[in-house]
C-alpha cells in the first residue's frame, strides 16, 4: 500500500515562512548554543543521570521501555561508560525478561533495549527471553485479540511492538517475525489512521461515525493526541532504520512517515512544541515535552537520512529542540510532560515529569546532534 504524499507539497514552505538557512541565520547566540555537540552531550548525560536517580515505575513497565530506548541512544551519542554500565545493570536486574503480558505490546517494549545491547555484547542470555515471548505471541492466541479484535488496538503500540519484532526477526533471521509485524501494523493502521487529518486516533473510542458523531475537543475538532502520534513517529523511525532499502514493505512505512511529518509541522506551535491536543492547541496551552520530543527525534532523523527536505523541515526541528531545552531544569529534569493517560485531558506544568518524557528528549538529542 502506498500513501499519497502530494497533498501538502505546495504549501509547506509558505506555512513555515522561511527556509532552513534563513532560520539558522536568525537564531540568537543563546539558541545557537543548544546545537553545539558539546552542549547536547552534556544535556543528554545530565537528563540521563537525573532520571536514573529518580526511578518511578517497575523497570519492565512500558514507561521505562520508552525511557531506556532513549538511554541507549544517549549511550550511542556520548559513549559514556556510566550509561552503558547502567543499561547492563538494568538488564541483569530484570534477567532480560519482558513484563508479564506476552500479548500486550506495552510489556515487550523494554525488549528494544535488550536487543540493542545484545548487538553490542552478543550474549544469548540477553535475547532468549525476548525470543520466547515473541514466539509465544506468534503462536498462542491472547486476551488482547479476544477483547479488542486486534492485538495492537491503540496507536502507542506502534512504538512498543513493531521495533521488537523487526529487530528480533533480523537478528535471528526469522522473516516470519517481520511478516507478523507488518500484518499487525496494517490492522492498526486500517482501524485508527485518519486519511483526512493524516494522524492516528488513540484507539477506536476516539473514532467518529459517518455522521460526524464522537468525542470532540472544546473547539469541536476530533481528538488527536500529541503523544500518541509521537509514539507512532518514534516507532516508524525504529522500524525504518532496520529495514533494508529494498525490503518489500518499507515503502509503506516510508510514505506514512512522510505524510505524518508533513502534517505535524503544520501543527507545531510558535514556541517549537506541540500541544497535547493537536487540533485544539488552545485547550491545553502548555507545550508538551514527550510528544514534542518524539516528533523532534523523528523529524531530525528524517533530515539526517535524506528522507525529509532539509529546507522545509530544519526550521521545525530547530524550533523544537530550542523549545525542548527550555523544558529541562538546571539539574537535568525534563518537565512539561503530560502524566500517564490515554488522551490530552491531563494537566501538567514545568514540574511535571515522567520517564518517557526523558526518553523522548534523549532520542531527540541523539538525532539533533547529527544535523549538518
Amino acid at each position: 500500500m502506498r500513501i499519497s504524499f502530494r497533498w501538502l507539497a505546495g504549501g509547506l514552505l509558505l506555512a513555515l515562512g522561511c527556509s532552513g538557512t534563513a532560520e539558522a541565520q536568525s537564531l540568537s547566540k543563546a539558541d545557537q548554543a543548544v546545537f553545539k555537540p558539546k552542549y547536547i552531550k552534556k544535556q543528554l548525560l545530565s537528563a540521563t543521570k537525573w532520571q536514573l536517580a529518580h526511578p518511578k515505575h517497575k523497570i519492565t513497565d512500558w514507561t521505562n521501555g520508552a525511557f531506556y530506548s532513549g538511554v541507549f541512544a544517549a549511550y550511542e551519542t556520548t559513549k559514556s561508560q556510566l550509561i552503558l554500565d547502567s543499561l547492563m545493570a538494568m538488564g541483569n536486574r530484570t534477567q532480560w525478561q519482558p513484563d508479564q503480558r506476552y500479548d500486550h505490546a506495552d510489556d515487550i517494549v523494554i525488549c528494544q533495549t535488550y536487543l540493542n545491547l545484545y548487538r553490542l555484547k552478543k550474549d544469548r542470555r540477553m535475547i532468549q527471553p525476548t525470543l520466547d515471548v515473541v514466539e509465544k505471541f506468534r503462536t498462542v492466541p491472547g486476551k488482547e485479540v479476544q477483547n479488542h479484535g486486534i492485538a495492537w488496538w491503540w496507536c502507542d503500540a506502534l512504538f512498543m511492538g513493531p521495533p521488537v519484532l523487526v529487530k528480533l526477526g533480523l537478528i535471528e533471521n526469522k522473516p516470519e517475525y517481520l511478516t507478523l509485524s507488518d500484518t499487525l501494523y496494517q490492522q492498526t493502521y486500517r482501524r485508527l489512521f485518519n486519511h483526512q487529518q493524516h494522524l492516528f486516533s488513540r484507539d477506536a473510542s476516539y473514532l467518529w461515525n459517518a455522521a460526524g458523531e464522537g468525542k470532540k475537543e472544546s473547539n469541536g475538532q476530533q481528538i488527536f493526541w500529541s503523544r500518541g502520534n509521537g509514539w507512532v513517529m518514534g516507532g516508524l523511525v525504529q522500524v525504518l532504520q532496520e529495514l533494508r532499502p529494498n525490503h518489500p514493505t518499507r515503502s509503506f512505512y516510508l510514505e506514512l512517515f512522510k505524510e505524518m511529518s508533513a502534517r505535524l509541522i503544520q501543527l507545531q506551535q510558535p514556541d517549537g512544541l506541540w500541544r497535547s491536543s493537536l487540533l485544539d492547541p488552545a485547550a491545553y496551552p502548555g507545550g508538551e515535552a514527550s510528544g514534542s520530543g518524539f516528533d523532534c527525534y523523528a523529524l531530525a532523523w528524517g533530515i539526517n537520512q535524506g528522507i525529509l527536505d532539509k529546507a522545509t523541515y530544519l526550521p521545525a526541528v530547530q524550533k523544537a529542540w530550542i523549545g525542548l531545552n527550555k523544558c529541562v531544569s538546571p539539574e537535568g529534569r525534563v518537565g512539561w510532560v503530560q502524566p500517564i493517560g490515554a488522551d490530552p485531558r491531563r494537566d501538567f506544568s514545568a514540574e511535571s515529569w515522567e520517564v518517557y518524557g526523558t526518553g523522548a528528549f534523549l532520542l531527540a538529542g541523539s538525532e539533533v546532534i547529527k544535523l549538518k
